[in-house]
């Protein structure tokens, strides 16, 4: 077969698949229908839509947004690949999309100009979209077509059902965070009557289509080893500083993540594995810090017993375990250093003020809690509440 075509068919059979398993998650996160339980028709698919094709298109610009830039440069770069997931309840559809370089990037400006390219190209479609999204927001009687319970409360039903009572026969509550973007449309761009309970976000496609890109996008700008957020402060301050603060801040990142994981009102009957296994988990994640094993172990241990002593003092203070996947990914996959280039550059101005642009975009994006899933259970009215 031509490599060419067999690239083509790769390519677009992954885009393909991808599409197919977020119009199946958008469906589900829509209206509940799922295609592994009951029936599911071609309206029900259709339904998903909205979601997957939003979501796709930030995701789509973003890549493209590096590719167009690394051909600027000259440097070789694949097109994108897409990262499908089987249509499992409570799943996105997809784990983003990547492209590949072919050759090394050799200056820090190449270097730059490819990272920074994506985040801003996918943030501004993102944008767009949430500002299309809050723009033409269904009346607030909408809630009552995907939850007709909720009706005999009327519109203060915010007051009423989300609560264990409520829900006898127990059952799964995602509530989505916020953060200073999504304040912002909200306070200023919505009919404050029509804004949704973000209990009730993955009911809205185009918001919570908007609201996954704004945290893909975060993840994507961490300032952090080869990610787009890397890129772009390797630019900023040279390898010297962005060794230091990348590490300071992969760390503070593990902290906030694991914080109130193990927490002392688990009882012993808990803690006796949970503290061993967390602790090893730490140390696990910082070897791409470049300690010796006798340090990593010192910082495992210092980083596990200020979280435990905090939560201990402060029982209540809670941090995102949800979060403890990607510093995983990052810390024994992406790695915290960046290599040096092979040809230092200062940037230019121009440069200079686009790597703040990037970092005020990391800011008002950084969901601290994206996605919380409040478990009710069915037999003891109790309530669980877990990151995801």
């Amino acid at each position: 077969m031509n490599p060419n075509v067999k690239t083509v068919l790769i390519h677009s059979s992954l885009f393909i698949v991808t599409f197919i398993t977020t119009t199946l998650a958008g469906a589900e996160w829509t209206h509940g229908k799922s295609v592994l339980f009951g029936e599911f028709t071609w309206q029900d698919f259709a339904s998903g839509l909205p979601y997957s094709i939003s979501f796709l298109a930030v995701l789509t610009v973003h890549e493209f947004g590096h590719y167009f830039t690394a051909m600027y440069h000259r440097v070789r770069a694949s097109l994108p690949y897409f990262i499908p997931l089987p249509p499992i309840p409570m799943m996105f559809g997809t784990l983003g999309a990547l492209i590949r370089l072919r050759e090394r990037v050799t200056t820090t400006t190449k270097n730059f100009d490819i990272g920074i390219a994506g985040p801003l190209a996918g943030f501004v479609t993102a944008v767009i979209l949430l500002w299309y999204g809050f723009t033409h927001l269904p009346p607030p009687e909408y809630i009552f077509t995907i939850h007709p319970e909720y009706e005999q409360f009327g519109l203060n039903y915010g007051n009423f059902v989300y609560n264990p009572g409520f829900h006898e026969q127990g059952g799964l509550l995602p509530m989505a965070g916020k953060n200073l973007l999504f304040v912002f449309f909200e306070k200023f761009v919505a009919d404050p009557a029509r804004v949704p309970n973000m209990y009730e976000l993955i009911h809205y496609p185009f918001l919570f289509a908007g609201f996954l890109s704004l945290v893909f996008t975060a993840i994507n700008l961490l300032p952090i080893g080869q990610l787009d957020g890397g890129h772009v402060l390797y630019g900023l301050v040279g390898y010297k500083w962005h060794k230091r603060i990348a590490s300071v801040f992969f760390v503070g990142f593990l902290f906030y993540a694991g914080l109130g994981y193990v927490h002392p009102a688990d009882g012993w009957e808990v803690l006796w594995y949970k503290i061993p296994l967390f602790v090893g988990f730490i140390y696990f994640t910082l070897q791409s810090l470049d300690l010796s094993t006798r340090d990593r172990w010192m910082y495992a241990l210092i980083i596990f017993t200020t979280q435990y002593g905090l939560v201990s003092f402060f029982p209540t203070v809670q941090g995102y375990p949800g979060w403890l996947l990607f510093v995983l990914l990052i810390g024994r996959f992406v790695k915290v250093s960046h290599p040096p280039s092979e040809i230092e550059e200062r940037l230019t101005t121009g440069r200079i003020i686009l790597g703040c642009i990037a970092i005020l975009i990391f800011i008002i994006c950084f969901t601290p809690q994206p996605l919380q899933v409040i478990i009710i259970e069915p037999v003891k009215d109790a309530v669980a509440q877990i990151g995801y």
